[in-house]
């Protein structure tokens, strides 16, 4: 198996070098992974990948000598690639759960480790969490805008099994119903789901005769299962949905059959079919057959179609999540924030690029409303144990402040809110310290997260924004780092 570890950009290691070769490989640095925007104008991204970064970090280490030869050779290499073969992470590591909702800025992994030891995590990292994020955030968008199921069928244009697979995972914790991927499915303890392709239909020869035996057959082959037929392939309103009604009136197949069973439309005008197709079925008394929609779907499509509408019961959708197809780069970045207790930055007069120094926790802070019940109101993020965070931790009454409008504020009223922490240790002294969530329990997860933000944040089109905030201290601290970057470039000079 490839050791994804390793997965990763070159100049980690010569950097790498030049810390063991100038005594700072033991030096304590943080990095945070955070992102800057969120795709497609989202006021948030959802949060997958935690379990495969785990995985990645415990298994530095487990490479031969020649391994690391091949990339780093060179007698002048030669003490580096020793101390590579024995390097095990030793640090500490803090990250958001799976199925987490996170805002630009707010970090969603913070590793705290010897220099070496958390530089070259980057690329693995941002390998594995631009990946799942990008697809659990495109999962979210389109299954919030439907009310019925959405099963992810998207591994045909996957950037690759790997992407398929661990895609296919983040597609299901931020909503989808099913996958189409067996991997996935195996890996995460859940059914695939799947019927047939137009090939099983043209395989009887192209008849009108033949699509109703290839219907015939796979009922006879699957009785006891859920029973989808394509109708398509020929003709959906002549020929597909008339075999259709032939084939399960043959076998039994009514509105009392237990397994469940329905018809596929996958090209066409499908707000129109599926009305005439739902008219035929409801004739003929198949009242419970359901009407199962795929064809390059997204959720504009799936929008669309609702509101003209469609009479569609469960959606498949391929690449637009499978490849995050709209937005199919995610941009989190991975910055050292603290090195031997000092808070740093990369200065930048890109505003948007400006990052947060120091050793950061993020509180989501809650209110419970009478008719909604607890009730998202605010994130904000501390340097941990400041004055901030202290008095959120005691339930103290305190302000935040927009960053970036001091007059804009809001006030938290002692005994008026709870809070909880969105980063949580996950690796202590180079060992797993958090438990092994499934994926029903990090979909679940999800799941009840999205319900306590309100429908005006979660909805696909301008969504209200959502109040996410940094402590006085953090922002006095930046502000200080600033002011003394500032005054030293000002006073440079050479002669």
């Amino acid at each position: 198996m490839l050791n994804y570890s390793y997965c990763s950009d070159k100049y980690h290691y010569t950097m790498g070098k030049s810390f063991l070769e100038t005594g700072k490989k033991d030096v304590i640095a943080i990095f945070n992974m955070f992102y800057r925007v969120a795709p497609e104008h989202n006021n948030w991204a959802v949060v997958s990948g935690i379990q495969e970064v785990i995985d990645c970090i415990l298994n530095l280490g487990k490479e031969t000598p020649e391994f690391y030869e091949r990339f780093l050779p060179g007698e002048d290499y030669a003490e580096f690639r020793k101390y590579l073969c024995t390097m095990k992470f030793t640090g500490n590591v803090y990250a958001m759960r799976e199925g987490e909702i996170v805002f630009p800025k707010q970090p969603i992994i913070t590793v705290e480790a010897p220099l070496i030891e958390a530089q070259v995590l980057e690329t693995p990292m941002l390998c594995i969490m631009n990946h799942q994020m990008a697809v659990a955030t495109k999962a979210s968008r389109v299954c919030r805008s439907t009310n019925h199921p959405v099963s992810e069928f998207g591994s045909r244009r996957a950037h690759g099994p790997w992407a398929a697979t661990y895609g296919a995972k983040a597609a299901m914790i931020a909503g989808c119903a099913s996958t189409s991927n067996i991997l996935a499915g195996i890996m995460n303890g859940v059914p695939s789901t799947g019927t047939m392709a137009h090939s099983f239909i043209t395989a009887y020869g192209s008849t009108v005769e033949g699509e109703y035996h290839a219907f015939r057959d796979y009922i006879k082959t699957h009785m006891g299962e859920n029973l989808i037929l394509l109708i398509d392939t020929y003709d959906t309103l002549k020929c597909g949905i008339l075999n259709a009604i032939r084939a399960f009136r043959e076998y039994g197949i009514n509105d009392n059959y237990p397994g469940g069973y329905g018809i596929r439309l996958d090209s066409g005008d499908l707000a129109y079919l599926s009305i005439k197709v739902r008219k035929i079925l409801d004739e003929h008394g198949m009242t419970q057959c359901k009407i199962f929609a795929t064809s390059s779907l997204d959720e504009y499509l799936i929008s669309d179609l609702e509101r003209q509408g469609a009479r569609i019961d469960s959606y498949g959708v391929g690449d637009a999540i499978a490849t995050s197809k709209a937005a199919p780069c995610f941009g989190n970045v991975y910055k050292l924030v603290q090195v031997d207790g000092e808070p740093v930055l990369k200065r930048s007069e890109d505003t948007i690029k400006l990052i947060n120094p120091g050793f950061q926790i993020t509180y989501r802070i809650i209110k419970h409303d009478p008719e909604l019940g607890d009730v998202y109101k605010a994130d904000v993020t501390c340097l941990r144990g400041d004055s901030l965070a202290m008095k959120i931790e005691g339930g103290e009454t305190f302000t935040i402040y927009d960053e970036q409008d001091r007059y804009k504020f809001k006030t938290f009223e002692a005994n008026s809110y709870t809070w909880r922490r969105l980063q949580d240790q996950i690796i202590r002294d180079g060992e797993r310290c958090c438990p092994i969530h499934t994926l029903r329990e990090k979909k679940a997860f999800y799941k009840d997260t999205l319900a306590h933000f309100s429908p005006s944040e979660r909805r696909l089109i301008n969504p209200h924004y959502y109040k996410v905030d940094i402590s006085d201290d953090l922002w006095k601290t930046k502000l200080g780092i600033l002011e003394r970057l500032n005054a030293q470039i000002a006073n440079l000079r050479i002669d």
